[in-house]
């Protein structure tokens, strides 16, 4: 099999990964989690996930008939390290909704035209209208990280970009859209034991990019520019709500627990959506960790 980038993951674990995060995927178990920062030391149990997720997903369509029936407008912004599970989070929220009320907003890179206009200008087409429920997999944050740290934007127009998406989230909010913001964080062992795997599998190496590759060794650029853009853009109208996800499972409950105690929806059972975990969740001092 042809592994995409002439198997550049692979050759980044060989050469050139830190010895401890080498080692850490080396020895990993099929359960273990190889960030030792992470509060847990194996994956959560699937019978439970399972049970939990089940309970979420009505809850879920509950708050989409909420949002249809009393015409709110909720825009959720998903972003965070590469491979932390933004995909698989997202597609557990939506499987059960219903398409035409619920859409996943994915952008690709900038036309010529794109390029040229006000840079929140294309998302702003993909907001929800009323009794809409949009989802971003990755957004307008996009310059606050990943095109700094490549070098696809100037300073200039980064330091202009900080200053206005505080301003621009607020309008908003303002304007009655209820944004929220997750941010999943996720170990360097686990990223790139998560590469290695999309790189072996025919099924899952379409998820990887050259940016993946050349980000591996990048991972100390990341890091600043994650801290800055966090702490510049979390805002009282528009806060954070950062999920540590070196176990998928416990992520991908917790995102939607913090999601749906977010919002005000008809039928809430507390009991079914069940509290989220604060050792994985919580404000922006839980993205270093």
């Amino acid at each position: 099999m042809d592994l995409p980038f002439d198997g550049g993951i692979s050759r980044y674990y060989r050469e050139d990964a830190p010895k401890d995060v080498r080692a850490a995927v080396a020895d990993a178990g099929k359960s273990d989690i190889l960030n030792p920062a992470f509060p847990y030391d194996k994956r959560w149990d699937k019978a439970d996930y399972e049970d939990a997720l089940e309970n979420l997903q009505i809850e879920l369509v509950r708050m989409q008939s909420w949002a249809k029936e009393t015409g709110q407008r909720v825009a959720i912004v998903f972003e965070g390290r590469d491979a932390a599970g933004k995909g698989g989070t997202i597609k557990r929220i939506r499987e059960n909704l219903n398409p035409r009320n619920t859409k996943v907003v994915a952008l690709s890179k900038p036309t010529e035209t794109e390029a040229d206009q006000w840079y929140f200008q294309r998302y702003i087409a993909h907001l929800p209208a009323k009794g809409e429920i949009t989802i971003f997999d990755r957004s307008w944050y996009n310059r606050g990280v990943v095109e700094h740290v490549f070098g696809f934007c100037t300073p200039d127009q980064r330091e202009r970009w900080f200053t206005q998406t505080p301003e621009f989230e607020h309008m908003l909010v303002d304007e009655g859209i209820t944004l929220i913001k997750i941010w999943l964080n996720v170990g360097r062992a686990t990223q790139l034991k998560r590469f290695l795997d999309r790189e072996k599998d025919p099924l899952k190496q379409w998820k990887l990019s050259w940016i993946d590759v050349e980000g591996l060794g990048k991972w100390d650029a990341y890091t600043d520019a994650i801290g800055e853009t966090l702490t510049r853009t979390d805002t009282t109208p528009a806060p954070w709500t950062v999920v540590r996800s070196d176990d998928k499972r416990r992520a991908r409950v917790n995102v939607i627990r913090a999601i749906l105690t977010q919002l005000d929806y008809t039928n809430k059972d507390p009991k079914a959506l069940g509290a989220v975990d604060s050792k994985i969740v919580g404000g922006i001092d839980h993205w270093h960790a």
